[in-house]
């Protein structure tokens, strides 16, 4: 069954106080078009992500966001007491030998020294952590391609509705040819006794008519078209992935409706092959969605 290119999907995992949030939208697109914003402790799995989510999600414009949300207490930077009694220490030593005033509040003054709020350790990324962060992709992944199946099970109705509509229409084009064809051979043959005062071969004339009525003939129109409505449902039904392929399908079946609109030189048939056009032209617009 036929997917849609549009998703959605995000998960939330929990690893040792903090929250890692996955998310990833996809739109149509030509190709595989991906963008991501990975958090510095993940970036070294770039290319892991990208691949996995090349390998599931094959087409579409990805937009992928991973990110670290920390709890309260891990999130505070930590204050360098050592470093805080050192400088004070050093500043007593300068206040003794300069005889500079002791300044009433220490507080402030040793606070805006350098690197006293500043972390020492470098946040490196656990096995433990990346296999939790892999997992919250994973999931946004799986919620993106159900959303997915979803919309390609809607698309897929509205394709087959189209169709049908088009099999319809098609069917009652079939009591406008032979009335077509008696008109086109009574309008010639009055043509002919008003304008032509002499006997004129009638044999050679129904030759004629049968040689011309044939160049209008559509059934090779209407067994093709038939046979790519047939295929764009089979097709449909097949294994996801077949969007391009719908899209081909689709415009055979316009070249059919064209040609079929320009042989049916009579109003009905006209009238029926330009509904067939809208439902097709529906259909064109919606295609280009599929994955």
């Amino acid at each position: 069954m036929i997917q849609s290119m549009t998703g959605y999907g995000k998960s939330v995992v929990e690893y040792n106080g903090k929250k890692i949030h996955a998310e990833i939208k996809s739109l149509n697109s030509k190709a595989l078009d991906l963008s991501t914003r990975i958090a510095p402790i993940y970036r070294e799995k770039e290319m892991e992500i990208r691949q996995l989510i090349a390998t599931e999600l094959t087409r579409g414009k990805i937009d992928f966001n991973i990110w670290c949300e920390k709890d309260e207490t891990q999130a505070t930077t930590p204050i360098n007491k050592s470093l805080v009694a050192e400088y004070y220490r050093q500043l007593r030593t300068m206040i003794e030998e300069t005889g500079i005033p002791e300044p009433e509040n220490w507080l402030p003054i040793l606070m805006h020294m350098p690197d006293v709020l500043s972390k020492t350790e470098v946040e490196e990324l656990s096995n433990e952590e990346w296999l939790m962060a892999k997992q919250a992709v994973q999931e946004a992944i799986d919620q993106l391609i159900s959303f997915r199946i979803q919309e390609g099970e809607a698309l897929a109705k509205k394709f087959t509705q189209n169709i049908e509509n088009i099999s319809t229409l098609l069917k009652s084009i079939e009591p406008y040819e032979q009335e077509r064809t008696e008109k086109i051979r009574q309008r010639i043959t009055e043509a002919l006794e008003k304008t032509l005062s002499v006997d004129y071969d009638k044999n050679r004339l129904e030759q004629e008519m049968i040689y011309y009525i044939e160049k209008l003939d559509i059934n090779e129109e209407k067994q093709r078209l038939t046979n790519h409505l047939r295929y764009f449902i089979d097709t449909m039904n097949d294994e996801p992935g077949q969007g391009k392929k719908l899209g081909f399908i689709a415009q055979e079946m316009g070249r059919e409706i064209n040609t079929t609109g320009s042989k049916s030189n009579q109003a009905e048939m006209q009238n029926i092959v330009v509904k067939m056009k809208d439902e097709l032209e529906q259909i064109k617009e919606q295609v280009l969605n599929v994955l």
